[in-house]
Order: structure tokens, then sequence, then C-alpha cells
């Protein structure tokens, strides 16, 4: 009883910093406006550093994405000494999924440059579904079953002890059947790669090539995740603007960490060894993020001695997409919800970092502090600068108690503003260089429309950036805590190549 107390005290801080950041702010506001305008003029700021600085990174990041993207990794694999001894073991867990969008997720990987008889792939399906999984999971095998060197299909059965319904414990009862094969084949572990898909993901043709080129390479691959760029392009051209905004906005921030691996954590679709995968138990079965936690998991099993390596090829995926517009807004904030939950990494980090005392402290520190300083500023920084950022302002001048500084501040702040649009004109152009091509059936239009509707980022920040995130850490202060929902995928009739950059 009493380490659950302690954990729940942990659960509860990330929601308690951003409570009470609103709370020091508005109260500041009310009571001390101008005090209030130092800090907003400071924060911002600080803001507009950030951002440069990000932007630097992305531009950076894309540069060498387009450089490796354009690289033939298959002929870079023969000159190495026993590639071809590699098997890629492929987890694709679904659940509800169309057979259009996992159709399209396997020609992407007959696309491989990368022999197609090192290929292991396994569709993971759900008892609750098993009906319709069944049929699309056999017509799949039909199909493409003698195409790759085997094509397994499981189902993870409904209501198991300790398994949190969800996409990690599908994939960890995936997990352990595949490891049956492996072991009956007799290969050895550091000789399988795995790599964890979303059900939606395209491969770039060079990502197994590539990955296979990267793991022979690094000096200690079972002790290595692979993360990749997705890229959201799968549907790009058929969904509302501000669902585009949103995952590109998340593209490019994880294209700007890339640079700064020591910043990564593993991330939806990922890469790693099947020894590791082993070593650390599989992904863990009860919780909502176990994309994120897998390479956690691995940094604690080795004693810190793991790292996020980043992969510049990129996975395509789909954006997020309802049948109607506010099934879209519905299904795009409980994915941003869902990766901002997230933050239940903190405190299993601190609980575990605590108890391993062969973990540099520094590594317990960077990762811990970049978890939770990442999802606070995803939080509050645009609920901070864009609306609680004009209370004291107004206050002050209610109150007639303004200074030089507070009477120049709407100036001061205005032209902060307008620094920070720099990024967003940014993210237009490099947004715009990653469209796939327009497919014929969408209008000329569209292109003016993928540049403008970056105007609407202020607005996507914080209602699918901080009310979501704030949303996520809230849940876990109260101890609501959050289940998987799946992101449901839809292709409409606008037809286009679901492929990524080449």
């Amino acid at each position: 009883m009493t380490d659950y107390r302690k954990y729940r005290l942990l659960e509860m801080v990330p929601g308690l910093m951003v409570w009470a950041t609103f709370a020091i702010a508005l109260g500041l506001s009310v009571f001390r406006p101008i005090w209030a305008i130092y800090f907003i003029i400071v924060f911002d700021l600080y803001w507009l550093v950030r951002i440069s600085y990000m932007m630097v990174y992305v531009y950076l990041g894309y540069s060498r994405f387009r450089k490796e993207s354009s690289v033939d990794w298959l002929e870079k694999c023969e000159q190495l000494t026993d590639w071809r001894t590699v098997y890629h073991l492929i987890f694709i867990p679904t659940y509800k999924e169309p057979y259009e969008v996992l159709r399209d997720t396997f020609n992407g990987l007959t696309r491989s440059s990368f022999p197609l008889d090192r290929f292991i792939v396994v569709l993971a399906g759900e008892e609750k579904d098993a009906n319709d999984f069944l049929r699309i999971a056999n017509t799949l095998r039909s199909e493409f079953g003698k195409v790759f060197f085997d094509f397994l299909i499981t189902v993870h059965p409904q209501n198991a002890p300790g398994d949190l319904p969800g996409k990690g414990s599908n994939i960890a009862w995936a997990g352990n059947e595949a490891k049956k094969l492996i072991d009956t084949l007799g290969v050895h572990y550091d000789k399988v790669i795995v790599s964890s898909f979303d059900a939606d993901t395209v491969v770039h043709s060079q990502y197994f090539s590539y990955l296979t080129y990267r793991y022979f390479t690094h000096p200690n691959p079972t002790h290595a995740s692979f993360q990749p760029v997705p890229l959201f392009n799968n549907n790009v051209w058929e969904t509302h603007a501000f669902s585009r905004v949103v995952s590109y906005s998340t593209t490019f921030w994880l294209m700007s960490e890339q640079l700064r691996p020591e910043r990564m954590y593993t991330f939806s679709s990922h890469s790693m060894s099947f020894q590791a995968l082993v070593d650390v138990g599989f992904w863990q079965r009860d919780i909502v993020t176990e994309d994120s936690r897998i390479g956690l998991q691995g940094l604690m099993h080795y004693d810190g001695d793991y790292r996020i390596e980043p992969l510049y090829i990129p996975l395509s995926m789909d954006i997020v997409s309802g049948r109607t517009f506010w099934q879209t807004v519905k299904s795009q904030y409980k994915q941003q919800r869902r990766w901002a939950y997230g933050v239940e990494n903190f405190p299993w980090m601190i609980w575990n970092f605590g108890i391993n005392a062969r973990m540099p402290f520094v590594v317990k520190f960077r990762y811990v502090f970049n978890q939770l300083e990442g999802v606070y500023s995803w939080a509050t920084a645009p609920i901070v600068i864009f609306i609680v950022g004009r209370l004291p302002l107004w206050i002050a001048q209610q109150q007639k108690t303004v200074d030089a500084i507070a009477q120049n501040a709407p100036n001061i702040l205005s032209w902060l503003m307008s620094a920070a649009m720099l990024g967003i004109f940014l993210s237009a152009i490099l947004g715009a260089t990653l469209l796939p091509p327009k497919p014929p059936q969408a209008s000329k239009w569209r292109y003016l429309i993928m540049i403008f509707q970056w105007a609407l980022l202020p607005v996507t920040l914080i209602f699918f950036g901080s009310i979501p995130a704030t949303d996520a850490v809230t849940r876990l202060m109260l101890g609501k805590y959050l289940g998987f929902d799946v992101t449901r995928k839809l292709r409409k009739r606008i037809k286009h190549s679901a492929t990524t950059v080449e």
C-alpha cells in the first residue's frame, strides 16, 4: 500500500506542474499584472529562441533525410559480410482496420529493395474481431503469403489476465508466438531484426536495406532501437487542413529530434534486435504507450547502455480522417491525447531508475527531464503564449498600473509573434516539398491550400496540443487511467500512390 501511494504521487507530479502554472499565471494576471507581463515577455522570447533552433534542426534533418533516401542501400549491404543471414521479423498489429489500408501496407513491403525471402511477416489481430480479422488476414495471405519467407497470423485472446486491450498486449502476444517459429528455425536472435509497424505503415523501398546496413555497422546493434521519421502522406490529399497541420507538425518535431538522439524515444513504428526484445520480455502488455516504453525497457535492462538510433529514411502513414468533419476532430483529439499520455513513462522511470544503481545518473536525469519538460511544454506553452498572455495586458490597462515596458508590451508581443511567423512560413515550404504527387482528381487549388493551411498552426497548437496534453496529464494525476483508443483509418475516393518520398 505504501509503494502504491508513492507511485501515485509520482503520477500526480506532471499534472500538478501544469495546473500550478495555469493557476500562477492567472493569479499574477489578476493581482500582479505587471509581473505577469514581464513573465509573458520572457516566456515568449524563450520560445522564439527555442522555435528558431528547432527550425535549424528541422532543416538539417530534412537535408539528411533527402540525402539518405536517395542512396542505394542494398548495394552497400552487398559490401558487408553475412548480410544475407539476417531475417526481418515484421509485426503488423491490427484491430478493425479496413482491407484497403492493410493491402497498401503489404504492397509497400513487396516494393522493398531487400530480398523478400528474408521477411517473416506477422499479422496480429484480436479475438474480439476474430471473424472479420481472419477473413481479411486469409485474403492477404492468399495474395502475399508466397512472397515472403513466412506469413504468420496470430489472434490475441480476449480478456487475457494482465492485459490492457490494445496494441501493446496484442503485439506482445504475437511476439511470443513468433519466438516459437524463430526457435524452430534455429536462428540466432541477434540475426533477427524486429520491426513493429502500425497497420497503416507504408515503408520506403530502401527502408529494410538501410536498416540492415545500419544494424550491421552499429558497434552494439543488440543494444539499440532504430527510429525512422513518420511522414503522414498516405491520404494527405483527402484529409482536412487542420489534420494535415497537426500531422506534419509531428513530423517536423521528430525530424528535429533525430539530430539530437539523446532526446529521442521510440515512437509508433520502429525497429530493434530480436535479442533485445526477448531480453526485456517483449512489449509491456498493460499500458497505452508501449511504443515509447519499449526503448525505456531496453535502457533499464542494459543499465543505461541502450541507444535510440535515428533512421533518416521515412515511413509513410495515415493522417487522421473520419467520415465527417467532427469525427475527424474527435479522432484527432484522441490520438494527440494518447500520444501525450506517454507521460505515464515519467513515474515508471523515476520508480525503476531509482532502484538501478548501475545506470549512470546523467542518463537517468536526461531521460526523466526530457520526458517531464516535453509534456509540460506541450501542455502549457501554446495556452500561455496565445491566451493567458493577453489577460495581464487587459487587467493592467484597466487598473492603469502600467510602466514603460508594460505600455509597450503589446508591441513587443506583436513583434515576437511576427518573428515566430517565420517558422510557420518555413514549415509551409518544407511541407509542400514532402507532398506526394497530386492525384488527378484533386483540384489544382489544393497546392495553395497546402501552403495557406499553416495559418491554422496557432489553433492546432491549442486545440490539438495543449488541451489534449493537459487532458492526459490530468487523467494520470487523478488516477483516471486512459485506455487504448484505435485511430480509425479511412480511405476516400481520391486515389494516389501511398508511398513515401523517394
